[in-house]
C-alpha cells in the first residue's frame, strides 16, 4: 500500500450526484485544488493545509482524512455508505416487498 493511502476510502458526490472514491491523501490534495476559489472557506483551507502536510509527511494520512471527510460534510459532498447502499439493494433484489 502506498503511503499516502486512507485505510478507508471517502465517498462524495460529483457531478450529477454520481459518487466518487477518494482513496488517498493525493486524490484529497486533487479535489481540493480543482475546487472553486470562489467557494474556498476555512473548511476547504484547513483540509487543504492538511493534505499538503500529510504529502511531506508532516501529519498522519488518517488526521488529513479526517479533515477531508470534515470539509466533504459540511458542503454536503458525502455519498451515502456505499457499503450499506449494496447491502440494501442486494436485499431489495432477493425480496420484492423490502423497499
Amino acid at each position: 500500500m502506498k503511503p499516502d493511502m486512507f485505510r478507508e476510502p471517502v465517498y462524495i458526490l460529483v457531478g450529477l450526484g454520481f459518487p466518487a472514491e477518494i482513496r488517498s491523501v493525493l486524490d484529497a490534495c486533487r479535489y481540493l485544488s480543482d475546487w472553486p476559489p470562489s467557494s474556498s472557506d476555512t473548511a476547504h483551507s484547513i483540509a487543504l493545509k492538511a493534505c499538503r502536510a500529510a504529502l511531506r509527511g508532516e501529519i498522519e494520512v488518517e488526521t488529513a482524512r479526517g479533515l477531508f471527510a470534515a470539509f466533504a460534510e459540511r458542503h454536503d459532498l458525502l455519498a451515502p455508505d456505499m457499503a450499506v447502499v449494496t447491502a440494501s439493494r442486494m436485499r431489495r433484489d432477493r425480496d420484492p416487498h423490502v423497499r
